[in-house]
């Protein structure tokens, strides 16, 4: 269905959109085509933008010929790869679209152990074809979600405190800048390139291919997954607080704060009560013994109301979410990172789930550390790789008529913590609306990251949160 013409902006014409759709491969899509609301939507109902125009790009050099039109019309520029940023950077209003979806392409290479990622790939692509032999590279915990955007701006994951970010895994990118010009960055091409691309958040240019190491996972890992009653919060975060200290890399957890699904896998006694989860993975290894047996000290905590831990396909457990994330839910995502996990923040945690006014919602606690902090932090473009934990509110709603409540819930709840003195830096994959100050992502590396973006892109007509000094 097409949209209102009030929402049709005077870029391009008629003239401009054939002169476009000659120079491209893809499919060019305004808004009297019959594709173009479902090519604008993204993952988060909440937005709703109308682009000038979408193009579907089907490889780089359509990529460039997108780049030279936005140049000629002045168009600021979108990146969408999977859509799922919750702040909606992967379509803009009045502007253009580089949809790279159809460059979803995934290629290992078994000698070498890396894999050639298409710019448009989700993680599920990936670890598809990964696992086939035995291989894995750190990514997120939601198969649908899109590469490019999980790993420009760092990227954790299950296989983070082994392996590191999936920034940190990169070996090389083809990326685009604004001039129209292709280039390949590595630790020796290019290397200002590869800084800004590793955690930067797309700001110099568009990544229309990732090259990253690849490690030895599966297929089969040993999986937490337990859920207890609200009431034993602060015995389940005092005993997963104990095991982290000196938990091994090759094992991760991330508790939440949830309300107790109403689904038959949990008695029913207990729909809709608050509750704490642990859900984490683990892999074998000669220091640490079975990876099963790493999980054991965190399982007698309390009486768990539910127990789904056992062995499970790697590739299982990174879809294994992707349910309780469905496109078109409404969500609100902000995180702050965290020096310690102190009774305080534990505190909080239980007050802010007992007055979620969505029952989706969950406060989630990320265990960082491990390889992550290995890195010098001025390696790469991602600057908070000392923090062990991040508290993330994630507001997750049906009904737009609910929107206010739960945004402001989110709000205030991290608002609460970040307010404490163990709060500390924001993280670019779960930025909210992108309000706060782009420095509290950076850090010290946002000056270097700002005068990288005024080279590359002095009008920042990517939009990037970064602006050119």
């Amino acid at each position: 269905m097409a949209t209102e013409t009030q929402h049709r902006p005077d870029v391009p014409t008629d003239e401009q959109r054939r002169s476009l759709a000659q120079a491209v491969r893809g499919d060019v899509l305004t808004a009297d085509h019959e594709r173009y609301d479902d090519a604008r939507a993204v993952w988060n109902g909440m937005i709703d933008r109308y682009p000038a125009v979408i193009v579907q790009c089907t490889g780089t050099a359509d990529v460039v010929a997108a780049l030279d039109f936005a140049r000629e019309t002045e168009l600021p520029v979108a990146v969408r790869s999977g859509g799922h940023n919750v702040a909606g950077r992967a379509v803009v209003d009045d502007g253009l679209v580089i949809d790279l979806t159809p460059m979803s392409g995934v290629a290992v290479d078994r000698t070498h152990r890396t894999v050639s990622v298409g710019g448009g790939a989700t993680l599920g692509d990936v670890d598809h074809e990964t696992q086939l032999f035995g291989l894995a590279t750190p990514l997120g915990a939601v198969s649908e979600t899109g590469v490019a955007g999980l790993t420009l701006n760092g990227g954790y994951g299950h296989l983070t405190r082994e392996y590191g970010l999936a920034a940190d895994n990169l070996r090389s990118v083809e990326v685009v800048t604004v001039d129209g010009e292709v280039h390949t960055a590595s630790a020796v091409r290019n290397p200002d390139l590869f800084w800004a691309v590793r955690g930067g958040g797309g700001t110099v240019g568009v990544v229309t291919r990732f090259e990253f190491d690849c490690h030895e996972v599966g297929p089969e890992v040993a999986t937490l997954f337990v859920w207890f009653h609200g009431d034993d919060t602060a015995a389940v975060f005092e005993r997963f607080r104990e095991w982290a200290t000196d938990a091994p890399r090759s094992a991760g957890v991330l508790p939440f704060t949830a309300h107790v699904p109403e689904v038959h896998e949990f008695p029913e006694a207990y729909w809709g009560e608050p509750a704490v989860a642990l859900l984490g993975s683990a892999r074998g290894d000669a220091e640490a013994g079975p990876a099963e047996a790493v999980f054991e000290p965190l399982l007698d905590a309390a009486t768990p109301i539910a127990d789904f831990s056992g062995p499970m396909a790697y590739e299982d457990l990174q879809s294994m979410l992707d349910e309780d994330y469905p496109d078109g839910l409404r969500y609100y995502w902000k995180s702050v990172y965290l020096t310690d996990l102190t009774d305080a923040v534990i505190d909080l945690l239980a007050e802010y789930t007992e007055t979620a006014p969505s029952p989706l919602s969950t406060i989630d606690v990320w265990q960082l550390g491990g390889a992550v902090a290995d890195v010098p932090r001025d390696a790469t473009a991602f600057c908070h790789r000392d923090k062990p934990f991040m508290c993330n509110f994630e507001a997750n709603w049906e009904d737009a008529a609910d929107d206010d409540a739960n945004v402001t819930w989110a709000r205030e709840g991290f608002a609460a913590v970040a307010a404490l003195e163990e709060a500390a830096g924001r993280y670019g994959n779960f930025p909210g609306f992108d309000e706060d100050p782009a420095r509290l992502t950076y850090g010290e590396n946002y000056d270097r990251l700002a005068r990288l973006n005024a080279t590359y892109d002095p009008e920042n007509r990517l939009g990037g949160p970064v602006s050119p000094v």
